[in-house]
């Protein structure tokens, strides 16, 4: 097995959170939930790249910066109507999930 980190995100409702993170390229891999009327866990992926959704409270806290770092940030500017900015590391945007999470992208320069 390799070893992984997998940030946890906290968001209200996955259901609305997945369909924004689906902009993003990512897919549901699966969902789980203790009960029906329980809060929701979802794994999402994009290539390589995963992050869990939870509806937990206890999980996470609201507000958190990730950075993603893809092979092309213009095709993701353009579905949210943006244009990225020059760093001197990268070509970034920065959206906020539905939640208020931040996701920095960028695309390496060289």
């Amino acid at each position: 097995m390799d070893e992984d980190v997998i940030p946890i995100i906290r968001v209200e409702a996955a259901d609305v959170a997945l369909k924004w993170y689906e902009l993003l390229g990512f897919t549901a891999q699966w969902e789980h939930r203790f009960e029906p009327h329980l809060p929701a866990f979802v794994e999402v992926m994009r290539g390589g790249v995963r992050l869990f959704l939870s509806e937990h409270e206890g999980d996470a806290r609201p507000g958190a910066l990730i950075y993603l770092r893809v092979s092309d940030v213009d095709e993701i500017a353009e579905r949210f109507g943006m244009r990225p900015e020059p760093t001197p590391w990268a070509r970034e945007i920065e959206l906020h999930d539905p939640d208020g999470n931040r996701l920095r992208i960028g695309t390496p320069l060289g």
